[in-house]
């Protein structure tokens, strides 16, 4: 799939169509429907209605506080015949009932009457044998310009509007009440994976539209033997692919984005019997402190056309942003098209990969930069999701908080975690694929002590392991953590593979590695009944 310049589809008996697809939802009485919009006009609805300003070089700029995050405990699943014995319920996937979702629903509808409204036609899944129809359909016309760039345009445009699989309905201004909706807060987002309705409300931070059609392919693909992934994805000249997992901030979006390499995506991926395919369109890049020298090409898009950036500030004279502020939040964004990159690959798929590279940001500063895991350490440490989650990317994170986040995205994994595991070693063995960690935390000591890895350094880790030149080199064994971890890497200093050697006292490193090994232990119970012995067993850290 490609993005296209789609013209804009306004004759009368289209409009009619989406009329009565909208009735259907029991949306009625709506204004004017604003339908397949090019990105050119709705940059004219986003200046028309103030919703947001130009800003030099030609991004739109947004402002969505209060909520310039995800808001976690505001996200809900319905529980139906559907869904009730196919997901993992619990603190992340919370349980909606049916009866307060067609409340809330009804009130929703109600909103929408008389008001102007944005619908975008696109697609999730650039393989066509998975793909799915997604409908946008939003009060804010810079909504619908996030949902072009973020998901996937057709090649062809029909005269007749197709139903979707799945509708967005994103009512920025509308306001839940806690005690009659039976929401947390008076931000949602609802999930109904059996009617494909998902209601957002309150919030405006972009990012939930994406996420919550990402937890909808996180529940369908595996029922299609494809394993979703919270990932990145690139492919070097020779065809070999890379996939890297890990949590935002972590830097799937940096490493992934090499100029040696063509792009398959940034963020969401299935890996099925024919390969890797990207789920999206396009990049939800952090940009907070994004230096040119270092990231060339994300900076870049924070300078283009089309490119819908959020929560930065910009001069109010001059409008040039300024990327090292950070006063609004940490976690400022730029959602742009594939196509504003300079290297993607056609059709966003590839082949089997090559190499796994799980991304950890480790904020206790013991992890090696690297190591290779055997394929049950690989599931071991899948599972796990060991990270820090960085500031910004949920309400009230103010400084990296080391967390477990099983598959490297469990604010998105609707079913058992175990399943996606299993999914991932069954591919490792079948195609042979090399699993490594690396770790873009810190190192020296723990955050607020030693200091973040050289992105330098990660980048040259991340040149070796591809080129293939990690895989038959001397390693030692981790003490703590059992994996094998290079002894020498051209272009990184020795003691940084060597974390150790790297603190200012060794017992100091010793009790802190001790620390972070028994949370491994504790978080992993919960899965130790439910995974072979060898990976419960040789997968994670030492009993010492």
């Amino acid at each position: 799939m490609r993005k296209t310049g789609r013209p804009a589809i306004m004759n009368e008996e289209s409009t009619t169509i989406v009329k009565k697809q909208l009735a259907a939802h029991g949306l009625v009485n709506v204004g004017k429907i604003h339908y397949n919009l090019s990105s050119a006009a709705l940059y004219d609805e986003v200046v028309r209605r103030g919703e947001g300003r130009i800003v030099h070089g030609g991004p739109i700029l947004v402002d969505t506080a209060p909520y310039t995050g995800r808001s976690p405990n505001d996200r809900f699943i319905v529980k139906d015949s559907k869904t009730a014995d196919n997901v993992a319920w619990g603190e992340i996937n919370r349980p909606f009932e049916t009866e307060q979702f067609e409340r809330i629903r009804t009130r929703f509808m109600a909103y929408f009457q008389c008001r102007e409204v944005y619908v975008q036609d696109l697609l999730v899944g650039a393989d066509p044998s998975h793909q799915r129809r997604i409908r946008m359909v939003t009060e804010n016309a810079w909504h619908a310009l996030f949902g072009r760039n973020m998901f996937i345009s057709p090649d062809i445009v029909t005269d007749y509007p197709q139903p979707p699989d799945c509708t967005i309905f994103n009512a920025s201004g509308f306001r839940a009440d806690p005690k009659i909706d039976g929401t947390n807060s008076e931000a949602c987002v609802l999930l109904n994976l059996k009617k494909g309705e998902v209601l957002i409300a309150s919030t405006a931070y972009g990012g939930e539209n994406k996420k919550a059609i990402f937890s909808a392919m996180n529940y369908y693909m595996p029922m299609e033997d494809v394993m979703p992934m919270h990932c990145s994805a690139n492919v070097g000249e020779k065809g070999d692919v890379a996939v890297f997992f890990g949590l935002s901030g972590t830097g799937k979006t940096t490493l992934s984005t090499d100029p040696s390499r063509r792009m398959i995506g940034d963020d969401e991926h299935g890996w099925s019997d024919q390969g890797v395919f990207n789920f999206e369109g396009g990049c939800y890049a952090k940009v907070i402190r994004l230096s040119p020298k270092a990231e060339p090409e994300i900076w870049n898009c924070t300078r283009k056309f089309g490119t819908v950036i959020e929560n930065v500030v910009a001069d109010p004279v001059t409008r040039h942003i300024d990327l090292d502020d950070d006063s609004i939040t940490e976690n400022t964004r730029a959602a742009y098209s594939l196509e504003a990159l300079q290297n993607i690959q056609p059709g966003s798929m590839a082949g089997h990969p090559n190499h796994v590279i799980m991304l950890t940001a480790d904020a206790f500063g013991v992890m090696p930069p690297v190591a290779r895991l055997t394929t049950e350490q690989a599931m071991y440490h899948f599972l796990s999701g060991y990270t820090a989650k960085l500031a910004g990317t949920e309400r009230g994170i103010k400084d990296p908080v080391a967390s477990f986040s099983s598959c490297f995205g469990e604010p998105f994994m609707v079913q058992d975690p175990v399943m996606y595991a299993e999914m991932l070693g069954k591919r490792l063995l079948q195609h042979n694929a090399k699993c490594w960690l690396v770790n873009t935390g810190w190192t020296a000591g723990p955050y607020g002590t030693g200091y973040r890895m050289p992105i330098q350094e990660t980048r040259t880790i991340i040149n070796a392991i591809l080129s293939d030149a990690l895989n038959d080199i001397e390693t030692r064994t981790s003490h703590f953590f059992r994996f094998k971890v290079p002894v020498a890497i051209e272009g990184i200093p020795d003691n940084r593979l060597n974390p150790r050697s790297t603190w200012e006292s060794p017992d100091a490193y010793d009790q802190k590695a001790g620390v972070l090994a028994q949370r491994f232990r504790e978080n992993f119970k919960k899965y130790a009944d439910r995974v072979t012995e060898a990976v419960r067993d040789f997968g994670g850290p030492r009993h010492t």
